[in-house]
């Protein structure tokens, strides 16, 4: 197969032609990493093997896109092609140009080393070992089999960095003058400061928001940096197989409840999901809120909210019109959500982009912007 012409058409959409992470990015054969992996229609997911039709493997594995490799606790390498799993994905070679722009944002030189924090398809890992050797490269995994296959790949095409299977929440294996994270976390663990050397970077997201933070250890055992005016959105860290199960009831309630509390909205419906800047901070004010969305043929939208502590909301309206909403529980998310939609308008922006950061050495993560402050933890 003439994988090294689609590599290099890869390499010259993602990074400019002085970046040195074009040679990695045209020297690595990433469909012999994604041998096997998920696609989605109609919300279905179903078995792709690129050994059946190598011109869609190769179109597939240099496009610049994610490629699901895990969905629940079914990998793509031990299904059949009549399987359809449920669930959320749990693995997935992230897309290309998205790994390059994190190792962009952690100045990574050619003297450091560098953790890798998810191994996934072991795509990441490898342009870290192209560009910088095997031993300056440590990548870990919660999942043993994850670990286990992307050595054995990687080793495949002559490339043998450090692979560990490690809670990336718990204890780290060693010391790194840059940590990466390609998947998200809440709350940052401190081991993450631990393992890093005075003066070393970290660059990762935050689980339920696509604020990338970047900052860099001090002497104190804490860490300083600033929130990027980029965004990136990873699954977040898990300690098991899968994600814990989704709070179904409260859906259940805040599509067919009627309120405790029932009211005009002040704006129309949207998608939280879909609005990266209005997630992330309504994330920092109110985290662990999950959400539903849903427009008929008709434009009408039904906007689901709801948080393990007992809190719902329901607003349905059509599109770009006023809203009814149904709340219930402890709190009034709508009312929550609505304020910083009221922010929004008012002051043009929201101030969690571009926002300093300061972690302590326990992993709290104070955000500040003008008047603005934050706390993740």
């Amino acid at each position: 197969m003439t994988w090294k012409v689609h590599a290099e058409r890869l390499a010259n959409q993602v990074t400019r032609p002085t970046s040195r992470w074009r040679g990695p990015v045209s020297a690595i054969p990433r469909h012999l990493l994604v041998p096997r992996w998920w696609g989605r229609s109609g919300g279905i997911w179903t078995l792709k093997d690129g050994g059946k039709d190598e011109q869609a493997w190769l179109d597939s594995a240099y496009r610049n896109v994610s490629l699901v490799t895990r969905v629940g606790p079914s990998h793509a390498d031990h299904a059949t092609s009549g399987d359809h799993p449920g669930g959320r994905p749990t693995s997935s070679s992230t897309l290309p140009g998205l790994v390059v722009s994190m190792f962009q944002h952690a100045d990574i030189t050619d003297d450091v080393t560098v953790l890798d924090v998810g191994v996934g398809s072991g795509y990441g890992t490898a342009l870290l070992a192209r560009r910088l050797g095997d031993g300056q490269v440590t990548s870990i995994d919660v999942d043993p089999y994850l670990v286990e296959i992307a050595a054995e790949r990687l080793e495949g095409i002559g490339l043998r960095p450090g692979i560990v299977t490690c809670d990336a929440t718990g204890p780290l294996p060693g010391e790194y003058d840059r940590i990466v994270a390609t998947v998200a976390v809440r709350p940052l663990p401190a081991s993450w400061l631990a393992a890093l050397r005075p003066g070393g970077r970290l660059v990762t997201t935050i689980a339920n928001t696509m604020i990338i933070i970047v900052a860099d250890r001090a002497d104190d055992g804490g860490a300083a940096g600033r929130v990027l005016w980029d965004r990136a959105g990873f699954m977040g860290t898990r300690s098991g197989i899968d994600y814990p199960a989704r709070l179904d009831e409260l859906a259940d309630r805040a599509r067919d409840e009627v309120g405790e509390e029932i009211t005009q909205g002040r704006y129309p419906v949207t998608d939280v999901r879909e609005s990266w800047e209005l997630q992330s901070m309504l994330e920092v004010t109110a985290p662990g809120i999950a959400h539903s969305f849903d427009e008929d043929a008709d434009g009408l939208r039904t906007a689901l909210m709801f948080h393990q502590d007992g809190s719902w909301a329901r607003a349905i309206g059509l599109k770009g019109e006023a809203s009814t909403v149904h709340q219930g529980g402890p709190r009034r998310l709508w009312n929550i959500l609505e304020e910083i939609r009221h922010q929004w308008l008012v002051d043009g922006s929201l101030p969690i982009y571009g926002a300093k950061v300061s972690i302590a050495a326990d992993g709290e993560i104070h955000l500040a912007r003008g008047n603005w402050q934050g706390k993740i933890s």
